[in-house]
């Protein structure tokens, strides 16, 4: 791994990482910046996360069954690492279901700590959501249940415990949960889970020298945990055999912090199909994108026969003065793709994919502010029994949103995708177009955003509105609202729902 400039600002000159303490997130380290473009052996197969069993109950529904619980994964040579999985040791299995479909869930907490998991994207009841709000006990089971009644899109789901979900996500608890459609079938976009429709969950770590993660915060770093390699589904220095010509990745930015600007190494095209809440109108060919903690994107590749060829995260904008300390400057190769002598040919990209959001002409009941600065919202911190406002079902808000302190920043609301209708006054860019749950907040920068909320209403149990950078979230960068029926107001959050 090649190691450049050292932290001048700081007066530190090092060639790098020196670790100054240690124990829990007190791990703090000086960071130069990193560029492994060229570096990396890509010497395993890319595992690719099973997909979850379920079964059909007497009433049709869909049900599965979750496992979270530690063990030990072995992640390179030498002692294997202490983790946290769902149904296995390291991350959990890809759940599938389709819209319109009921599914249930039993969830079983084998830890010995309260933990949760939260639907990331999903459209659900308030008491489903799997927030701060409904902790899975240690040793205890929790019973969510809900109707799917929303467009294909590649969701997630993760730990949301209020103080502790970065440290619970970087044990490896993430999964990914894809939602089909009446269009999923019939489309000519590569669609063989594992072969040419690939889940790629994206997180960087750092392992001390017995191969456990640590905890790495830069020195004067704001982010949070920075680590200095990379995994793909738990695989380090991966490669996929491409045996097509077009090849979908599902790409997750699960990281605690880390910003990915998306690239190949030879800087080809590839097409942009779909955003966090399912696919865009059309296709938008670039040859770069930035994914912040939370986004995920579906893009389609192509290849020829024989090549090979790198996914690479390359250096981003939005670093400043704190670029080389976060990891906007460095260089990151993921995974390699290496191309069969002969590829298939079957798949297409349709020149219409989805429905654009058609939010922009609707009427607007109420219009929202939301700064984000000093690990606050509007100057207010996180508090579990404090609703901040309710929201009318069945209405549409627009909320501007801003980040105002210098540091990177992002937003996400739970319960509904909205649509981007204006980053500073202008129309968004053709990345930000579809519809979205989460979205990079650029310094300064006015981000306009038109949600529709939906029946789920619940006037006592809260959604959250906050940063997915998870130190800030962890530190209260987050909100609470609840959806109401008519004539309902803000409730009381029962006490029994507080985490301690």
């Amino acid at each position: 791994m090649k190691r450049r400039t050292a932290l001048k600002a700081l007066g530190i000159g090092i060639g790098g990482p020196v670790v100054l303490t240690t124990g829990g997130y007190g791990v703090y380290y000086a960071a130069a910046e990193q560029d492994t473009a060229g570096e990396i052996a890509f010497g395993k197969a890319l595992s690719v996360p099973p997909l979850a069993e379920s079964e059909i109950s007497a009433s049709g529904a869909r049900v599965f069954t979750l496992g979270i619980r530690p063990g030990s994964t072995r992640f390179k040579a030498g002692p294997a690492t202490r983790t946290w999985g769902v149904n296995g040791t390291y991350l959990g299995p890809t759940l599938r279901a389709r819209r319109g479909e009921r599914v249930e869930f039993t969830v079983r907490n084998g830890l010995d700590q309260d933990t949760s998991l939260h639907w990331h994207g999903m459209h659900l009841p308030a008491a489903m959501d799997g927030g701060p709000h409904q902790i899975v006990p240690a040793g205890g089971t929790w019973r969510p249940r809900w109707t799917i009644d929303q467009p294909a899109a590649t969701l997630w789901y993760h730990p949301h415990v209020h103080g502790s979900t970065a440290d619970h996500m970087y044990r490896g608890l993430s999964g990914l949960f894809i939602v089909d459609d009446e269009d999923t079938k019939a489309s000519t976009l590569p669609s063989a889970y594992g072969v040419d429709d690939i889940p790629m969950i994206v997180q960087d770590r750092a392992f001390d020298a017995d191969n456990q993660f640590e905890k790495r915060v830069p020195l004067g770093g704001a982010l949070g945990v920075i680590g200095d390699e990379v995994l793909v589904n738990g695989t380090l220095g991966p490669y996929v055999d491409v045996t097509t010509t077009l090849v979908r990745l599902r790409l997750l930015n699960a990281s605690s912090a880390r910003l990915y600007n998306f690239g190949f190494s030879d800087n080809r095209t590839f097409a942009l199909v779909a955003t966090d809440g399912g696919l865009l109108a059309r296709a938008w060919n670039t040859e770069r994108l930035y994914l912040s903690p939370g986004e995920r994107a579906e893009i389609v590749v192509a290849f020829t026969p024989g090549e090979r060829v790198e996914l690479r995260s390359y250096p981003s904008e939005y670093g400043g003065f704190l670029g080389r300390i976060d990891g906007f400057d460095d260089r990151l190769d993921i995974c390699q793709f290496r191309a069969a002598a002969t590829l298939l040919d079957d798949a297409r990209i349709p020149a219409t994919l989805g429905v654009a959001p058609d939010l922009a002409g609707e009427k607007v009941t109420r219009e929202r502010s939301f700064v984000l600065a000093s690990d606050q919202i509007n100057g207010r911190s996180m508090a579990m029994d404090r609703i901040d406002f309710g929201v009318r079902e069945n209405t549409v808000e627009v909320w501007d949103v801003v980040n105002d302190n210098g540091f990177l920043h992002n937003f996400h609301v739970h319960e509904a995708q909205f649509q981007v209708l204006t980053v500073d006054g202008r129309k968004p860019a053709p990345h930000l177009r579809g519809w979205k749950d989460t979205v990079l907040l650029a310094q300064g920068k006015h981000y306009r955003l038109a949600i529709r909320f939906g029946s789920h209403t619940d006037p006592d149990t809260p959604y959250m509105y906050h940063c997915h950078l998870l130190q800030h979230e962890d530190n209260g960068m987050m909100g609470q609202f609840v959806v109401l029926g008519k004539d309902e107001k803000p409730g009381t959050v029962p006490r029994t729902h507080h985490h301690t």
